[in-house]
């Protein structure tokens, strides 16, 4: 029991951490620090000359969805004995978002091919398929975190009573989880919001990973049974 408890503490520390990383990371990389110029032929060539940035942002973000998928196991894991039910739903909401993502990054390549194209004949009929591009991958990516927000609400409740995560932690999950809910489905909608509501849960993830793995090197090896070494 304490080595299966253990071995569910690493996964879902480990995928807690793996997941918060990629995730900034590939955001910090890839799209964008490229593209917030204003001017979308500009933008277009900045992704040409940085395509390699662009393709290591993707990798990440798929990645990332990965990661998703196993760290929702994981916590369906952690909190199917208070309700299974609900530890059900949440994994169904992680799924979407994880459906979400994936699409999101066949967008970002499309338009880095659409940003070749264009670099390389100069069409002007491709900044206006750039910009519907952009404005279903920008819809796309603030959308995905209301799938995320419902199902994290869910999953922090279930692991605060199964008490994988103690009562603070919990807490401040179902507090700050909200406002990444709420705004970015504003956002989805065109609607500005100041990046200072999303501080408050930035490092939840992190936080919550270490501490799952420090709870999880805390739980004693078993030491394996003798067996017929002590048979005489």
């Amino acid at each position: 029991m304490m080595e299966s408890r253990k071995g569910l503490y690493l996964l879902l520390g480990i995928s807690l951490i793996t997941q918060a990383t990629t995730s900034i990371i590939g955001g910090i990389v890839g799209v964008g620090p490229f593209t917030d110029t204003g001017d979308i032929a500009a933008t277009m060539n900045n992704m040409v000359e940085n395509i390699g940035s662009f393709y290591w942002g993707m990798f990440l973000q798929v990645i990332t969805a990965l990661v998703i998928i196993v760290l929702a196991v994981a916590l369906y894991q952690a909190g199917r004995q208070i309700c299974k039910s609900a530890a059900m739903i949440a994994v169904g909401f992680y799924l979407l978002e994880v459906v979400l993502v994936i699409i999101n990054q066949m967008l970002i390549y499309g338009i880095t091919e659409v940003a070749s194209q264009y670099h390389a004949n100069g069409n002007a009929g491709l900044l206006d398929i750039a910009e519907l591009m952009f404005s279903m991958r920008n819809f796309g990516g603030a959308i995905a975190m209301l799938p995320f927000g419902l199902g994290a609400l869910l999953f922090y409740y279930l692991i605060m009573r199964a008490n994988v995560i103690p009562r603070w932690l919990g807490l401040w999950g179902l507090i700050t989880v909200p406002f990444i809910l709420v705004g970015w489905t504003l956002a989805a909608f065109g609607v500005s919001v100041p990046f200072a509501l999303y501080v408050p849960y930035v490092p939840w993830e992190w936080i919550a990973g270490i501490y799952i793995l420090i709870r999880a090197l805390k739980i004693p090896n078993i030491p394996k049974s003798a067996g017929c070494a002590n048979e005489s």
